[in-house]
């Protein structure tokens, strides 16, 4: 236990020493050592924080980050395809709102059944063969859609779609968090929220021009080209050491960092927290509901709740039907809203190692809340006939001002319940639209309006900080 506080502290202070000490890990000297000779504790800890000061993004670290959020830009073409192809769709093979709400949120539940293997899959696997297996789903699954005859072969592709969807919504953000600098960390880990809003944008406005088979076959590519992409990029150090394979773990963390960087510290910082994961015990999912884990799950699973109870998903899917529901001319919605998403994503790329999560995210939800807020507005003025020519108008603003799929990235828990909740809200959307659009979008938007609260009460920041601080942090305020 004191061993534990010990390194929580040194952690957070980030002066980590390189201690003599009898190896616990296979090739332990591979960690301490950099060059062809070994340098004094005084030397490594002063050389490091030279580099932490200037730590540079490589070209390593920035392609390997594109080619991961490659397969967010396959997840947004799935998320956007819904919205597109739903007039071809329903027309073509007759299918009802049920029928057609199946289709639709069939992909998170898809995405339900990979988060929940996710986790394992990753560590067996590792990142980087991971993403190569949601990309064996994700190209069956459009091919299957594209050559559908019925409801039911369109809602096996979408399953299958779905099942590499989820698996990506897991591993793409962890890998990018175990390879980038922690100073840019924040804003690598959002360009997979960029990634995929340019998905779901290009599928927006191709939606209004290509019939749906053939956008099916458009998602079918970038699959394709990024299992090609997907051999070039190292893997992830820390799933290296996990695995006691410190020479290549050296050498991915090498490639990453450059030729002329001390990966020493970092590498004894990586070791330490896995030996910190070791005295701590397993990850077997009983010890998830332990005391010491209570806060950084109720954060979790709280963020993924209300995230999902927001309506962001189902804007995303049902886009279309939202813009005809008011009146206004869904093709050129879609288009609009394709137009303005990238930017939208851009900018918060940018910001967010500025402002910090945590002020980015009580600013989505306050976006959130205010749009759905406006949308209650305008389907219920639509509802009693009062300024029948104002409802089209708001109707655009506030489709166009919500934040769209906001995600945010966490362990498989997390992640199951996001894509549980995500089904719930995919699947009843339509119904609901229906039965009282002013009033879903009326508790859409109090739920963002209590998300608000808790986010500034009990989410912590993470700006600056290592995955190992963040870590300690967390640990340290269950202590």
């Amino acid at each position: 236990m004191e061993r534990q506080k010990s390194m929580e502290k040194g952690l957070l202070k980030k002066s980590l020493s390189i201690r003599e000490r009898e190896p616990k890990f296979p090739n332990e000297d591979v960690f301490l050592e950099t060059g062809s000779s070994r340098k004094s504790t005084r030397e490594v800890t002063k050389n490091t924080q030279d580099n932490d000061g200037e730590c540079r993004v490589t070209a390593s670290v920035f392609l390997s980050t594109f080619v991961a959020v490659s397969g967010s830009f396959c997840s947004g073409c799935g998320a956007g395809f819904s919205s597109g192809a739903q007039s071809g769709i329903t027309k073509d093979l007759s299918l009802s709102v049920a029928e057609y709400s199946m289709f639709g949120s069939i992909l998170t539940f898809g995405g339900l059944i990979g988060a929940i293997f996710s986790g394992k899959v990753a560590d067996v696997l590792g990142r980087k063969r991971m993403m190569l297996f949601c990309e064996a789903f994700c190209v069956t699954g459009w091919l299957v859609i594209a050559l559908a005859k019925d409801a039911l072969w369109l809602d096996c592709g979408r399953l299958l779609l779905g099942i590499g969807v989820g698996l990506f919504s897991y591993v793409i953000p962890v890998y990018i968090a175990e390879i980038a600098p922690k100073h840019v960390r924040g804003s690598f880990v959002f360009a997979n929220q960029l990634m995929q809003n340019c998905g779901i944008a290009l599928f927006f406005i191709i939606g209004n021009l290509v019939p749906w088979r053939l956008l099916a076959i458009v998602g079918f590519v970038p699959c394709v080209l990024h299992v090609f992409c997907l051999f070039f990029i190292p893997e992830s150090p820390r799933w290296l050491a996990k695995k006691g394979r410190d020479e290549d773990c050296r050498s991915a963390l090498q490639r990453l960092r450059g030729p002329d960087v001390d990966i020493s510290c970092e590498a004894n910082t990586i070791r330490d927290t896995l030996e910190m994961s070791e005295i701590d015990g397993g990850s077997r999912m009983a010890e998830l509901f332990q005391r010491r884990y209570a806060y950084p799950l109720l954060i979790g699973v709280g963020l993924m709740f209300l995230q999902q109870l927001s309506g962001s998903s189902g804007v995303t899917y049902y886009a279309s039907s939202l813009f005809q529901k008011g009146g206004f001319p869904s093709s050129i919605g879609t288009s609009v809203i394709a137009t303005i998403m990238v930017p939208k994503a851009m900018l918060g790329t940018i910001i967010v190692d500025k402002l910090g999560r945590r002020t980015l995210l009580m600013t989505s939800c306050a976006a959130m809340g205010l749009s759905a807020l406006l949308l209650s507005v305008s389907y219920g003025l639509q509802s009693f006939g009062i300024l029948p020519y104002l409802t089209p108008i708001f109707t655009c603003i506030g489709v166009l001002i919500f934040p769209m799929n906001v995600k945010v990235s966490a362990g498989t828990l997390v992640t199951v319940t996001n894509w549980f909740f995500g089904w719930i809200v995919t699947y009843t959307f339509n119904f609901m639209l229906e039965w009282n659009a002013s009033g879903m979008f009326f508790i859409f938007s109090m739920v963002s309006a209590f998300s608000i609260v808790f986010v500034y009460f009990l989410v912590p920041e993470t700006k600056g900080r290592s995955l190992e601080e963040i870590q300690a942090l967390l640990s340290k305020h269950v202590q």
